[in-house]
């Protein structure tokens, strides 16, 4: 803390000698035709700065002070529309295009009083707009995406070192994300597979230009979800130079590259590469996890009417047991239950763009490859095969095409779309289990290939003197998996959405609709002498309809107060033949979820209401207040209905933030989660034969979720402090984590063992009934609380050139 303090020191004497401005620019074009606005009036509010675009429809206001600023461009006959919490650098432009929407009402005068937060016809509710600052500078953030939005309301979460995404009760498996309209199905390290979840994620928070978050209401042209859908949107490269970044902290390096090629081209291109393995390993944790990810985009603009751009991203990573890591019992008992994994992805996208005089079409091409390989042996001796307890491969590999148009004519718009996916899955899986029924040894190896086709569109208008505004989609979906979810009508989805504004300030917003979702291919391909067992099941798609409605009170242009009530149920929920639970009762972590025989037979339900004060940066406070009253129910194979491992009933979030002036900012997050239900450990759990197996307690099945973990109470506070010298741009930060240190305490189960003088292991496990009969032993357990309640200091650097 003393060489931060001495460094701030140093660098506060060099801002008194050096310094420089900044330049933002941009375009401002119509959002359906592409076509340049000449004349619009662009400004930063709360100056004195502002400008009007050229006849190509570009801005440029340059000598600007770096720090946040709010825009507005309005233009005769356009909704006006305004950016909050744009950053404005020193060393590099801020390139903010706008696309505006014609007003068709008032095509005589000028729109002043814009929108700040972003609402749809599809999408009136349920839809939340986060820009880049908000994810760069958020509490505990720690520069990711999954982590920032756990401050909305209807987030809940898990363990603190994960970044699952529990929306409104449902699973983390039913979030899609997309960037720049290419569907990303991974977007964490150390993936679950089956589900989304993970410890770090992959995306380049130096990439993105804002994030648009839906928790209900999704449009028609996003498919294969339930809970919530992500768009990420990639600013483009700068255009005057190349530009770097380095950024390092608590847990990894890397670098971002951007600048033109040529005078119609742009990219950016990013590394990261992870350290822990030599922290870890260097205080005596038992894992050593690495990772790796790059991001890379790169534009085209062939000319004002055709655009094409490239999206990829992917990662490596590896996780590795640290044998000697084992002074202690508990540090023992992970090194004999993780396994060794491996697991790699990438994804790769073209989008294709072409205007027309009333709108545009979309040509989406892309390919997406998940492998994900994990081993494990008793006792961690390789040397012996009989000692194999877990060896697993697989590959999700997925093709995909999608083509969709949006065009207005008159006071209508609408779009049409189709999408065809091609689709591969192979699984190789040898693992030694232990299930209420006894020891279970699973073998097989099979490869599936499958087709899925869909196919979407969505009407609306304004009514009312443009008061109310109306939004009818519909999507189907079907594939040749099996009879079952071959015919697309069977997957028949409609939505329906209606806005009226009672007052200038007050609005009332509605949704209705049904969506779906198929299982996962961990499900679809699980294999039992040669033959695909869940597909004899009759597994099916997961269906799911949603109510959602609410009110909206705009107390400023950069204020607001919203109550939202929802209502889901569930169908063809999977349900988990073996445990004979609900899959949402199962619960996740890492590892591979649904690689067992199924049902489509669970049903369930999810209702609540949230509330949220949300402030805009306004003269440099912003702030958001949520509070989530929420419940989730899965029945199991009885038919009762149990809490879901999701069911967090009350969240509240406090995120707030001030500049202090000279470049200063300081944010705090605080979090208050009601305990998650959890499932007892079974009297068999010290079983020999399913501890050498499991090397874990078994749940007790038949008492799913009906004790809970204590409250959550999480603060985290981060200090920024940026300097803007003469060529290169200067970012310290300090995040500290779990300020208080609190935990989502977990009992666990640890093998008894002999100890030395200094409580370290030094025998194999006891065994408490020695003279049994091999398959009646018992290992000798003991109860410990899993406690990781620990303060995590960050400091963090970000250089720009």
């Amino acid at each position: 803390m003393r060489v931060f303090f001495t460094v701030i020191f140093v660098f506060v004497m060099l801002t008194f000698c050096f310094g420089q401005t900044g330049v933002i620019k941009g375009s401002v074009k119509d959002k359906l035709s592409n076509e340049p606005i000449i004349g619009a009036s662009v400004f930063l509010i709360g100056t004195e700065r502002g400008t009007a675009t050229d006849l190509d429809g570009n801005y440029i206001i340059d000598a600007v002070k770096p720090g946040f600023y709010n825009i507005q461009v309005s233009y005769i006959g356009y909704e006006s529309q305004s950016n909050y919490e744009i950053e404005i650098q020193g060393i590099r432009p801020t390139i903010l295009n706008f696309e505006l929407v014609e007003n068709s009402k008032q095509l005589d005068e000028v729109v002043i009083k814009s929108a700040s937060f972003k609402k749809t016809a599809e999408s009136p509710l349920s839809l939340r707009t986060i820009g880049v600052s908000e994810i760069k500078r958020s509490p505990g953030g720690n520069r990711d995406i999954s982590r920032v939005i756990q401050s909305l309301p209807g987030v809940t979460s898990t363990a603190s070192f994960r970044n699952d995404l529990i929306i409104r009760g449902g699973a983390p498996n039913e979030n899609r994300f997309y960037i720049d309209d290419v569907e990303i199905p991974v977007i964490n390290h150390f993936s679950t597979q089956g589900s989304s979840g993970g410890p770090a994620g992959i995306i380049n928070v130096d990439f993105v230009r804002e994030v648009d978050f839906f928790s209900g209401a999704f449009p028609a042209n996003r498919g294969n979800t339930l809970s919530s859908v992500f768009n990420f949107k990639y600013k483009d490269g700068r255009d005057d130079r190349i530009g770097f970044t380095a950024t390092a902290g608590a847990s990894d390096i890397g670098f971002t590259l951007d600048g033109p090629i040529g005078k119609k081209s742009t990219f950016l291109v990013s590394a990261r590469r992870s350290y822990l393995q030599f922290l870890f390993k260097a205080i005596g944790l038992p894992f050593l996890p690495t990772y790796n990810d790059f991001n890379v985009k790169y534009k085209y603009k062939i000319n004002a009417k055709n655009e094409i751009y490239f999206i990829g991203l992917g990662a490596i990573d590896d996780f590795t047991i640290n044998k000697e890591a084992n002074d202690t019992e508990a540090k023992q008992n992970l090194i004999d239950r993780l396994p060794v994994n491996t697991q790699w992805n990438y994804t790769n996208g073209l989008v294709y763009k072409r205007y027309g005089a009333h709108g545009f079409t979309t040509f989406v091409l892309s390919r997406n490859m998940l492998n994900n390989e994990a081993t494990k042996f008793l006792n961690n001796d390789e040397s012996k095969p009989q000692n194999l307890v877990l060896n697993y491969k697989s590959q999700e590999i997925e093709n995909k095409l999608r083509i969709e148009t949006s065009q207005k004519h008159g006071e209508w718009q609408y779009m049409l779309g189709i999408g065809y996916e091609y689709v591969k899955y192979n699984n190789i899986t040898q693992n030694k289990i232990f299930t209420t029924s006894g020891p279970e040894n699973i073998d097989y190896s099979n490869a599936i290939s499958l087709s899925k086709y869909g196919f979407f569109g969505n009407i609306s208008r304004k009514f009312v003197n443009e008061k109310l505004n109306m939004s009818l989609g519909v999507r189907f979906d079907g594939n040749n998996y099996s009879k079952e979810m071959d015919n697309p009508l069977d997957q028949f989805s409609p939505r329906f959405s209606l806005s009226y504004r009672l007052t200038e300030k007050w609005s009332y917003n509605f949704n209705v609709g049904r969506y779906y979702q198929l299982p996962s291919y961990t499900v679809m391909g699980y294999t039992q002498n040669n033959v695909l067992v869940n597909k004899q099941n009759e597994v099916t798609y997961i269906g799911a309809n949603h109510l959602v409605t609410g009110v909206e009170y705009n107390l400023s242009p950069s204020s607001r107060i919203t109550l939202e009530g929802y209502y889901k149920t569930y169908q063809n929920y999977p349900l988990l033949l073996r445990e004979r639970i609900s899959l949402a009762n199962l619960g996740g972590d890492f590892g591979v979820i649904g690689n067992e025989p199924v049902t489509s037979t669970s049903n369930g339900r999810t209702y609540g209401m949230e509330l949220l004060f949300q402030q805009r940066l306004t003269k440099g406070f912003y702030g958001i207040l949520a509070y989530t009253f929420g419940k989730s129910e899965f029945n199991n194979i009885s038919g009762v209905y149990a809490p879901s491992s999701w069911d967090a009933r009350h969240i509240i979030n406090l995120t707030m933030g001030k500049q202090l002036g000279r470049s200063w900012d300081l944010g705090i997050r605080y979090r208050y989660q009601y305990g998650l239900p959890f499932t007892p450990f079974s009297d068999n759990s010290n079983l020999v034969v399913n501890w050498d197996r499991n090397f874990a307690g078994i749940p007790d099945y038949t008492k799913i979720n009906t004790l809970r973990r204590g409250p959550v109470n999480g603060l985290d506070i981060r200090i920024d402090k940026k300097w803007f010298f003469k060529g290169w741009d200067l970012n310290l930060f300090l995040d500290l984590q779990n300020v208080t240190a609190s935990a989502i305490a977990q009992e666990i189960l640890l093998l008894d063992r002999p100890l030395d003088e200094n409580n370290k292991p030094i025998g194999g496990p006891i065994i408490s009934n020695p003279d049994a009969p091999i398959d009646q032993q018992r290992y000798k357990l003991k109860p410990s609380i899993d406690n990781n309640g620990n303060v995590l200091p960050t400091l963090g650097i970000v250089i720009s050139l």
